[in-house]
């Protein structure tokens, strides 16, 4: 899908010194006993202590089963990894967002046809207005004639988990 170059775009991106230092801190700060490895716990709370949330059971498990199973736990290198990857995460979502705010105009929470049209006339003038319905209707994924951000979200993300 043609939506592809944004996501490709993002993923230039890398932490500055200073927040590198910082997430180094919080994985000290997190590793209370100076084992070296960050225990379930641990990772818990340096993910609060850096996005604000707690994260899921489910979001836990998942980042404990993709470590070293000879290690007791996550390995500074590990965290950073982890941490790079969810901020370019969060980094792209935002990204999306602001790009959807752009197009809805009006600020109702969804793009119509007609928005998808002026965009398009914007950014990309010589694009055929059929082209313009088709992209439409293949981001429309319930055919409500809205494209809600999460129909937005989902074209631009479309084709990229493989990569």
């Amino acid at each position: 899908m043609f939506f592809s170059e944004a996501r490709a775009r993002s993923r230039t991106w890398e932490a500055s010194p200073s927040e590198h230092r910082k997430w180094v801190e919080v994985f000290k700060a997190c590793d209370e006993d100076h084992k070296g490895y960050l225990s379930r716990e641990d990772f818990k709370t340096a993910v609060v202590m850096l996005f604000g949330y707690k994260p899921s059971k489910i979001e836990v498990d998942s980042v404990m089963s993709s470590i070293n199973p000879n290690t007791s736990g996550i390995l500074l290198e590990g965290f950073l990894n982890i941490v790079r990857k969810k901020k370019e995460a969060q980094r792209y979502r935002n990204e999306v967002r602001h790009i959807f705010t752009a197009f809805d105009t009006y600020y109702r929470g969804f793009l119509t046809l007609e928005d998808f049209k002026k965009a398009f006339r914007q950014v990309a003038p010589k694009l055929p207005e059929r082209t313009v319905l088709e992209v439409f209707r293949e981001v429309d994924r319930d055919s409500d004639g809205h494209v809600s951000f999460r129909d937005f979200e989902y074209a631009l993300n479309y084709g990229q988990k493989e990569a």
